[in-house]
């Protein structure tokens, strides 16, 4: 297996919007992120992702573009931008940005040019469609609820959008289209960026002729998925990316992936495939959604979890690469969805952050993770700010007549607003984000948790994270090593081993608040042994690393040979 700086790296997601205030508008921006910067390396992350920056309306909080080349007013200016990368550069930090292709904002220059005309020279840069017999050209739904089509009155035809109105989708069959964007990418590559994650980059392939989806009962729209996940021209496209742009650069690319499967994940991430480095997979975000989706909600199952991870590791491990997470800007607080937030928020912070950690894979720590942050609670639909959210809810209460409680209830557990709340970096008023009025309510339980107190005291989440990051630099067989499942049926207890050379590294985690008794029989024999990390302090160092008692949510790996 090659090693490469991208394997070893440990990456730190940024949504800038969240972070930090410098100038008390509410609003997180650049200087604020450059006024954090010797935060993150106390935290001795590589690699920092930056969520988008560029020019935007903000309709969905800068994943809808209006001028790639450009800094969001609100996020500050070039200039801020730069110094930032030059405060991160200094420091050893790499910066991953955001790369958002599939679609722009109608905003775009680009779509303003295209809906002018059918012959507009810009009109091939987007997708357009006459209706089809008054409708819609087809039934496909977006992300967001509703029809992924907008009519435009000026030309008389529909413009796809998979996610919101305001977000067109870009035509990648255009060949002057994908030379545009690789320009774009250039012009971000020069000025020093370290790599690219790739916004649903598995959606810039529609299968031609845009078929219709099969139809769900009662329903007017339908996932469209199979016709744009993974569509036919998918690995040229990618394929000619890297030849265009990004074998030209020792940088690190991800792709957003949904629906992917390990095996299109190897052709996505093999060493001679020339695409990506490594995917971003959703499966195991998938584990408490219901069959009608992500707001049907269905209680935790270890097991599906094991299942899950361990196909990602045993499938890729030699031929691909995988990215390792529990958290981002989309999904809710791990600590609130599958820990403990309440009695042992702590302890199952800190589990989570092994189980995950001791995989193979690049890990990625989303902004306030490494604090134990957790789920909010607002009183009010009012209180949320979140497109998905609101759309969803708007259209269960108004035309299918769903109970709001209940809807409410999947809010506080799913909504991506749970990942939005500002950061918590102490115990002064707004969590000391903003000296203004945060443009969404921090997480009142801000006084108790925070980067300051945390900092403070070392047996936090945050100094146990920092551990976790020095354990890796320090041991390869963290990076490299094999992975191989044991309990797999265990319904509570999670444990794996790591094997590298000469290496056997055994990790056991309690996935409850109740104790667990751990048992396994191995075949290789050991003269010693040694505990390399653990949640709990009292551990009897002469204990058997094989036959011990898990304590309510317990993380330990042992070093047997």
């Amino acid at each position: 297996m090659r090693t490469q700086w991208w394997k070893e790296a440990v990456v730190y997601q940024i949504y800038p919007r969240s972070f930090m205030d410098s100038n008390g508008d509410g609003i997180g921006d650049i200087k604020g992120i450059t006024s954090k910067l010797d935060y993150l390396k106390e935290l001795g992350i590589d690699v920092v992702w930056l969520s988008p920056v560029y020019q935007s309306p903000n309709d969905d909080n800068g994943y809808d573009i209006s001028d790639y080349r450009n800094i969001m007013d609100e996020f500050g200016t070039m200039e801020d931008w730069e110094e930032m990368l030059a405060g991160m550069h200094e420091r050893g930090i790499k910066l991953m940005m955001d790369l958002v292709v599939n679609h722009t904002s109608d905003e775009h220059a680009w779509f303003i040019e295209s809906r002018k005309s059918k012959d507009n020279p810009y009109r091939d840069y987007y997708i357009w469609r006459p209706g089809h017999e008054g409708e819609e050209p087809n039934n496909w739904e977006s992300v967001f609820s509703g029809s992924a089509w907008k009519y435009d009155e000026a030309t008389n035809e529909y413009f796809l959008h998979l996610f919101s109105k305001k977000q067109p989708d870009l035509n990648w069959e255009s060949p002057v289209l994908r030379k545009e964007i690789y320009e774009m990418m250039k012009f971000w590559l020069d000025k020093g960026i370290d790599g690219f994650r790739m916004d649903v980059i598995n959606f810039i392939s529609k299968v031609e002729g845009l078929p219709s989806a099969p139809a769900q009962t009662g329903k007017k729209y339908a996932s469209g998925h199979e016709y744009f996940m993974n569509g036919p021209k998918i690995h040229d496209y990618l394929q000619e990316m890297n030849r265009e742009v990004l074998s030209k650069y020792d940088i690190m690319t991800v792709g957003e992936m949904p629906g992917v499967t390990p095996q299109e994940g190897i052709l996505y991430t093999g060493d001679d495939r020339q695409e990506l480095n490594m995917v971003f997979q959703f499966e195991h975000m998938d584990i408490d959604g219901g069959p009608g989706g992500k707001w049907d909600l269905i209680p935790f199952n270890l097991v599906k979890l094991k299942n899950i991870l361990t196909k990602w590791q045993v499938n890729l491990h030699g031929k691909g690469w995988n990215s390792l997470y529990w958290n981002n800007h989309d999904q809710p607080r791990v600590v609130s969805r599958f820990g403990n937030d309440e009695e042992y928020r702590e302890l199952s912070a800190k589990m989570l952050a092994t189980c995950l950690h001791m995989m193979e894979g690049t890990p990625y720590i989303y902004q306030g993770e490494e604090l134990g942050m957790t789920n909010v609670k607002f009183p009010s639909i009012e209180d949320y700010k979140d497109i998905e959210t609101l759309n969803m809810y708007k259209e269960k209460t108004e035309q299918l007549g769903e109970n709001p409680e209940k809807l409410m209830a999947s809010i506080y557990a799913k909504g991506r607003d749970n990942a939005r709340t500002p950061m918590q970096w102490n115990s002064s008023e707004h969590g000391g984000f903003t000296t203004g009025t945060p443009w969404l309510t921090v997480n009142p339980n801000f006084t108790e948790i925070n980067a300051d107190s945390a900092i403070g005291d070392k047996k936090s989440v945050f100094h146990y994270y920092k551990r976790l990051i020095q354990l890796r630099k320090e041991n390869q067989i963290m990076v490299y090593g094999k992975y191989e499942i044991l309990l797999e049926d265990h319904p509570h207890i999670y444990a794996y081993l790591r094997r590298y050379q000469d290496e056997l590294w055994l990790v056991a985690t309690n996935f409850s608040s109740s104790e667990q008794e751990f048992e396994v029989e191995l075949d290789e024999t050991w003269d010693d042994y040694t505990l390399i990390i653990s949640n709990y302090d009292s551990i009897d160092e002469k204990e058997n690393p094989v036959s011990f008692t898990l304590r309510p949510w317990e993380a330990r790996v042992y070093k047997l040979k």
